[in-house]
């Protein structure tokens, strides 16, 4: 890291910007095999989240590696720069006020333990769910057809086969996606964030039209000024 860098503070703080928006940022930290349901339960929770009028954005493992992280491979270094990179990201988007899901393998405990550690410095809610789901149901699974791969050699280094994955000591939230469905799973996470206030609740207002506005503010005219000819 440079030494010649100096953090420029702005004048509009996160309170503020909470106040503005009606919410607060925290970041819900998917994790799991292949396979194991974290991208479909992170689409669900957008939904839900939607529907209650919650502002968040997904980032999703395969989506980030087309962009942002498409130099980096699968090695453990590798991967612990992809974590620390998404980490960032999360953090900054928190920042603004967005509930951030993001659906990453994230294999090793130390990697998901230095995503939180740049949550926590940032005083950023860091909730961790375990996608847990037996390796044998995900590889049945095998959406992407990378498990058949893995086993003949065609990939390297993947998750479950011939690379590690730790599971998270003491997770916030543990998920079965072998016995829950993914509704189920996304309300479970819903659930928590609501009892543990940090979203709301309450429904937020619904926003009306900019053109429903003005009709309403506008008083209806009355039948003098309705003969009243325009004036060029």
């Amino acid at each position: 890291m440079s030494t010649n860098v100096v953090w420029h503070e702005g004048l509009i703080t996160r309170e503020a910007r909470a106040k503005l928006l009606g919410q607060k940022g925290v970041t819900v930290w998917l994790s799991g095999l292949s396979g194991s349901g974290k991208s479909t339960v992170s689409v669900e929770l957008e939904q839900q989240l939607f529907a209650k009028k919650v502002i968040s954005y997904r980032l999703d493992g395969d989506n980030i590696r087309q962009g942002l992280n498409k130099n980096l491979t699968f090695t453990p270094e590798d991967r612990k720069e992809n974590i620390r990179r998404i980490s960032e990201v999360a953090k900054l988007m928190c920042d603004i006020g967005v509930v951030v899901t993001t659906a990453f393998i994230s294999p090793y405990t130390e990697d998901r333990d230095m995503a939180r550690e740049i949550h926590k410095a940032a005083d950023i809610p860091f909730i961790e769910v375990f996608v847990d789901c037996p390796l044998e149901v995900a590889e049945s699974r095998d959406p992407k057809g990378l498990y058949k791969k893995a086993r003949s050699g065609i990939i390297k280094n993947f998750t479950g086969i011939d690379a590690p994955y730790e599971k998270p000591p003491s997770p916030e939230i543990t998920l079965d996606t072998s016995k829950l469905s993914i509704s189920e799973c996304a309300g479970v996470i819903l659930t928590y964030l609501t009892e543990k206030g940090l979203i709301s609740a309450e429904a937020k207002e619904e926003a009306k039209p900019a053109k429903a506005v003005e009709e309403v503010a506008a008083a209806p005219a009355t039948e003098a000024e309705k003969k009243v000819p325009a004036t060029a």
